[in-house]
């Protein structure tokens, strides 16, 4: 009897369970620090510099699973939240979409095109800007790190801190640097999202 009662008050949504993200029509998730932009990159980050931050464009699609885990669950983190809104220019394509966009080279094409020159097959996949792109650079060419699919709180958290550091110009890479950052975290009980 406990067990039903349990799985009750779980279902009613009072164990604290994570809200669902609002969609837009396109069934892409609403986030406050997703920007709406014309989708020329180039022009992106003239704007994210312009603005002290740094450019990073999410390729996401209807009914992905885990898109809205990150979006229910990872985003929503303070801690990792605060750093998308202040530091991140945020730019999303939708893997399907037919919304004209245009790719660091200046070609023009729809989201789904740019989304297949690039590569991407998974959703989310969340590509990161190096401050200056050379002029006739593809995108996929360009990006200083790519993370392709849904990962926890502190891999996201310490991928956005090691692109903010640009640790992708030293000699640490992302693996050891997460390594190195969880355990400290987790030795000083301060692991992202434990509250």
């Amino acid at each position: 009897m406990k067990r039903y009662a349990l799985a009750i008050v779980a279902g009613l949504g009072l164990l604290g369970a994570p809200a669902a993200a609002e969609l837009d029509d396109n069934g892409l998730h609403i986030a406050p620090w997703v920007e709406t932009t014309f989708l020329d990159l180039r022009e992106d980050l003239g704007d994210a510099t312009a603005n002290g931050q740094r450019l990073v464009v999410m390729v996401e699609q209807r009914g992905c699973i885990y898109c809205t885990r990150m979006h229910e669950e990872v985003f929503v983190i303070p801690e990792i939240e605060e750093m998308l809104e202040d530091d991140f220019y945020v730019v999303r394509l939708n893997l399907h979409g037919g919304t004209e966009a245009f790719d660091f080279d200046g070609e023009a094409m729809s989201e789904a095109q740019l989304a297949r020159r690039w590569g991407t097959l998974f959703t989310p996949t969340i590509l990161f800007f190096p401050e200056e792109v050379p002029e006739g650079v593809q995108g996929n060419e360009a990006a200083v790190a790519v993370m392709p699919g849904a990962f926890g709180a502190e891999t996201v958290f310490d991928m956005l801190n090691w692109v903010l550091e640009e640790g992708y110009l030293g000699d640490e890479d992302f693996q050891r640097y997460h390594a190195r950052m969880f355990n400290a975290r987790s030795e000083a009980g301060a692991l992202i999202g434990s509250e």
